[in-house]
């Protein structure tokens, strides 16, 4: 009887590490019952990915790892004599590279006709919340803050009503980097906050600015400097029309006045965003957020469609990129030329300005924000005692209305500032005039700080004063 030769066991192959196909997924890690794998600490240079560590001294060659790898080539079975193993090219098996892809197609907005309602009571952070419903907005990033967290709050009541999102992020710092990557997906996102959360997000802002990402901030002022208090004071005018982050950085500056206006223009905020694919800014003291008031809502509402530029993460979208490092000078220099040349639309086409009685006023009062309110009922008063004296409220800080104010100059007897700080806004009125090469020097002021508002009883003391009555 002869004995038949056993067959020789087949061994099965322990893996091996391709670390170029590596993309540290972990998927081996969790897979290995022997705790062979584990994270690397090294960064491949030719991928940028930091390819995991494979010990395998414990190793029972299971093959759990290799199944587990989503990578074709990631984790293979390690060759051996007997094996020629060739290391096959991902495009001889699975063709090349999708690099093309169709231009990305602009989807518009579309408006929805809404059912004509009553005349509504709201707060001034409540109205500007449901402005940005209407707008659109789905999406809300931010870190109570009062006086503006009312807004918040009815965010996060009614977004998930709306299939929204509706995200307290950590702070402020991390609020607009959301902020960031929404927009740049294209969706519609905005932020509640105040002077000392707004301050934080500065260097967030300038990067939208600099990457051309829209977003909606509404930032509703507090006293300062500091911590300051939580009374109502134009203290961020300065830092809205100039301080936007290091570099070359604008936006668009509104200021309204009355919790109508606070919906009507957040409503417009979300429509001038996108148009100059730029932040926006509305500025409301901390009065006008807490402030109730009648509110009529519009006939219509904005349903998003998908800007071209997005980056949505589709097929379509795949050759956008945004961005705002050049790290070649002339680069960076040509790209601050195209910010100017938009700078320089939105100074030509959107300055905004209500003028009250001023046709043939002497005097002519200039305020925003809750001190317009006061000035308003001053000129009133003034008018019953035989002086003329009229209105002009910008409602654009950044571009300030000049050209609505230059037909005035020529002809009136001079300006009273009307403020609650320090002479942001006067500021920002002597630097239009001066670059509009207009020789107007009597500027006369009634100020307020820390919270306490400008009274009508002294605007017009203070013009009764200057007419010599």
């Amino acid at each position: 009887m002869t004995k038949t030769a056993k067959t020789p066991k087949k061994v099965r192959p322990k893996p091996f590490l391709f670390p170029e196909f590596c993309k540290a997924c972990g998927r081996c890690i969790e897979a290995c019952p022997k705790h062979c794998i584990e994270l690397g600490t090294e960064i491949d240079p030719a991928t940028g990915f930091t390819p995991v560590v494979v010990n395998l001294d414990e190793c029972n060659t299971c093959g759990l790892c290799i199944t587990a790898c989503p990578e074709p080539f990631g984790l293979m079975p390690e060759p051996t004599e007997e094996v020629d193993f060739e290391l096959l090219d991902p495009e001889a098996l699975f063709g090349p590279r999708l690099t093309e892809a169709p231009e990305p197609r602009d989807i518009p907005n579309t408006t929805v006709e809404l059912p004509r309602l009553e005349t509504m009571v709201l707060k001034g952070n409540h109205a500007a919340a449901v402005g940005a419903l209407l707008a659109g907005c789905r999406h809300f990033f931010g870190y109570p803050i009062t006086p503006s967290t009312e807004g918040a709050e009815l965010m996060a009541k009614l977004l998930p009503e709306l299939d929204g999102v509706f995200l307290q992020a950590v702070s402020e710092v991390a609020a607009v980097n959301m902020m960031y990557g929404c927009g740049g997906a294209g969706l519609r996102s905005m932020t509640f906050t105040s002077s000392p959360g707004f301050s934080l997000m500065l260097e967030g802002i300038s990067y939208m600015i600099g990457s051309q990402i829209p977003g909606v901030f509404i930032n509703v002022m507090r006293g300062g400097p500091g911590l300051g208090n939580i009374a109502p004071e134009q203290s961020d005018i300065k830092l809205v029309c100039r301080g936007l982050g290091h570099g070359n950085t604008h936006a668009l500056v509104l200021a309204p006045s009355t919790p109508q206006e606070m919906l009507d223009l957040t409503l417009e905020a979300f429509d001038l965003a996108f148009r100059y694919r730029n932040p926006v800014v509305l500025v409301a003291d901390g009065y006008l957020g807490q402030m109730t008031g009648r509110v009529q809502l519009p006939d219509t509402m904005i349903r998003p469609g998908l800007p071209e530029w997005a980056v949505w993460g589709d097929r379509d979208h795949r050759r956008n990129l945004l961005c705002s490092i050049f790290l070649s000078e002339t680069d960076l220099e040509q790209h601050n030329l195209r910010l100017n040349e938009k700078y320089a639309t939105m100074r030509a086409n959107e300055q905004r300005a209500d003028l009250y009685q001023c046709e043939d006023a002497d005097w002519v009062i200039v305020a925003c924000n809750t001190p317009a309110r006061m000035a308003k009922g001053a000129v009133r008063t003034l008018r019953e005692r035989g002086i003329k004296a009229g209105l002009f409220r910008p409602i654009s800080l950044w571009p300030f209305p000049i050209d609505d104010l230059e037909p005035l100059l020529g002809r009136i007897r001079g300006l009273v500032m009307v403020e609650a700080g320090s002479g942001q806004l006067e500021d920002e009125l002597r630097l239009a005039l001066s670059h509009a090469q207009q020789p107007f020097h009597r500027i006369e002021n009634v100020r307020h700080f820390g919270g306490v508002l400008p009274q009508q009883g002294e605007i017009v003391e203070k013009i009764v004063g200057l007419e010599g009555r």
